[in-house]
Parts: structure tokens; C-alpha cells; sequence
């Protein structure tokens, strides 16, 4: 009898606040298509601001990369726009709580 690698799959529903969800909907999506994008750059900046705040009593945070920012790379052939940004990061638990529902802020 072979044995199989067990892994420890967990499935989470998507929670919405559902005030927040219809404002987006009404205000954004319909009227401005790209307002993603201006959300995941402000998202990442807003990352940057918080490792930047929290490392004033705690300057280990910078890890040896004091110098923050948030950077656009376009590759042409896969056709994609990655944002990145070296900011406070999140834990599981963030998330859990910011990714997993919808139209949420943190």
C-alpha cells in the first residue's frame, strides 16, 4: 500500500460588507474601469506608510532595506502588470480578514 502526502486544505467563504460593496458598485465600477489599478497601487503605498510608522520604535522592521517604495514591472510578452512594494506585509490572519472579504479596507 503507497502512501499519499497529506496536506491541510482550508476553504473560506468570501464575507462582504455589503454597504461598502454597493457604494463600489455604483460609484466605481460602472463609472471608471481602472480604479483597480489605482487601488492596488495605493494599497501598496499605504504598506509602505505602515512599515515606515511601526519601524519608528522598531527599526529591525526595515530588515537591512530602508529605502520603501512601491514598483510597476510590465512584462510584454505574458501581457501582465505586477505591482510590488517592500511595505509591513500581512499575516494570515490579514489576510483572511482584508483579502477575504469583499470590499473591505484595511
Amino acid at each position: 500500500m503507497s502512501e499519499t502526502a497529506t496536506h491541510n486544505k482550508e476553504t473560506r467563504g468570501f464575507q462582504s460588507e455589503v454597504k461598502q460593496l454597493l457604494h463600489l458598485m455604483i460609484h466605481s465600477l460602472y463609472s471608471n474601469k481602472e480604479i483597480f489599478l489605482r487601488e492596488l497601487i495605493s494599497n501598496a503605498s499605504d504598506a509602505s506608510d505602515k512599515l515606515r510608522f511601526q519601524a519608528l520604535s522598531n527599526s529591525d522592521l526595515y530588515q537591512g532595506d530602508a529605502e520603501l517604495g512601491v514598483k510597476l514591472s510590465f512584462d510584454e510578452q505574458a501581457n501582465t502588470l505586477t505591482i510590488s512594494d517592500n511595505g509591513i506585509g500581512m499575516s494570515r490572519e490579514d489576510v483572511i480578514e482584508h483579502l477575504g472579504t469583499i470590499a473591505k479596507s484595511g
